[in-house]
């Protein structure tokens, strides 16, 4: 399947339908009285999450999705049906904007999680409710009101707990494959990885997060040069980055050193949050390093970067060193959803939550009422 993660669309919810002005025709019933119904409301556009999606190439080929309109009303005292909506199923993690105004209509960030796109057009009235005292014959009805029209902006950022960052063949397809069930296009050539891999890591029994690789970055990706700076948008939504250095590069020239300070500068052009995140420096490829020099090159790697964070030394290959690092992956996630938990509420002081807002229930009217006759 191709992945997509931008795409635009229109979207036009159905015309409400007209009111209808008619009136009783019935034997023996010479004054019958209006009998025209109310229009149907149009449908609907609802933007719903579905778990079993990733990519956005529906809507890259079916650009208009439009509702069903109401139906007119009729005598007799009957109203014209409702229009049938459309929901249109993206990925969790897709946001979702207007594309004239760059206002941001909503995210779809949990699975089933619906958003309106555009609201149906209220029907008209039927001149049923044009009846009083001293009109008993009303000719007035109304038209139905149009249905919302948008030309929406579509932008996937997967859902993932941890980003794998990294230049082309540094080992993140690897290390994915070794840790997930994840199944990346792994090969001997740098920009193997053409789109984001997701993968769930499994450290024990309820217990698990999702790891997302991205294409490699390369110096200048701000700027457009290679793939990765297209795909960093992915990374926005992870609350850690694994930054894998290629501690046996095929050129003895390129000092991997360099390469973390040039992926560092790149995420900094990009956006400052993300070069912000918490970041742990994995250095891959040791069992390509003779075993006597590993401990001397990774302490020179260290000492030359002055990095302060959590250090790891592994192969993805062979798997060394991979158990205990999802192993303090999954604590450290653990510690911080934990914190993000909100303190549990005093029972003397809960108030009942807001009922959901329905886009087709009426305004609560509260009705004034003279006093009765035991009031009086």
């Amino acid at each position: 399947m191709k992945f997509v993660d931008e795409a635009w669309i229109d979207v036009a919810a159905g015309d409400g339908g007209n009111g209808c002005a008619s009136f009783r025709h019935e034997k023996f019933k010479e004054f019958g009285g209006p009998d025209g119904g109310d229009g149907g409301r149009g449908g609907h556009v609802w933007a719903e999450a579905d778990p079993n999606l990733n990519t956005l190439v529906d809507f890259r080929y079916a650009r208009r999705h439009e509702a069903q309109r109401g139906e007119h009303g009729r005598g007799s005292d009957q109203y014209g049906a409702k229009g049938a909506d459309v929901v249109l199923r993206m990925p969790v993690g897709t946001i979702i904007r207007d594309a004239d105004t760059g206002e941001l209509v909503g995210e779809l960030l949990a699975p089933g999680q619906r958003l309106l796109l555009a609201k149906g057009g209220d029907g008209g009235l039927g001149n049923l409710h044009f009846k009083s005292s001293t009109n008993r014959a009303p000719r007035q009805r109304t038209m139905g009101k149009p249905g919302e029209r948008r030309r929406l902006h579509l932008e996937l950022k997967v859902l993932a707990d941890v980003g794998l960052l990294g230049m082309p063949n540094a080992g993140k397809s690897t290390l994915i494959a070794a840790v997930s069930n994840a199944r990346p296009k792994i090969a001997d050539y740098p920009f193997t990885t053409l789109h984001p891999n997701l993968g769930v890591v499994r450290v024990g029994p309820q217990q698990s997060f999702v790891i997302a690789d991205v294409p490699g970055l390369i110096e200048g990706a701000a700027e457009g040069a290679g793939l990765g700076h297209h795909f960093l948008r992915h990374l926005q939504r992870t609350r850690l980055l694994l930054h894998l250095v290629d501690m046996a590069p095929f050129d003895d020239s390129v000092d991997p050193v360099a390469q973390v300070r040039a992926i560092v500068a790149e995420l900094k052009k990009y956006d400052p949050a993300l070069a912000a995140k918490p970041r742990w420096l994995v250095l891959n490829k040791l069992d390509m390093v003779p075993p006597e020099q590993r401990e001397a090159r990774v302490r020179d790697v260290v000492r030359r970067l002055r990095f302060k964070g959590p250090v790891y030394a592994v192969s993805a290959l062979t798997r060394e060193g991979l158990e205990p690092l999802m192993r303090d992956v999954m604590q450290w996630l653990a510690a911080q959803r934990a914190a993000e938990q909100p303190a549990a509420p005093d029972p003397r002081f809960a108030q009942a939550s807001a009922p959901d807002v329905d886009p087709d229930a009426a305004p609560a009217t509260t009705a004034a009422r003279g006093p009765g006759r035991r009031d009086r």
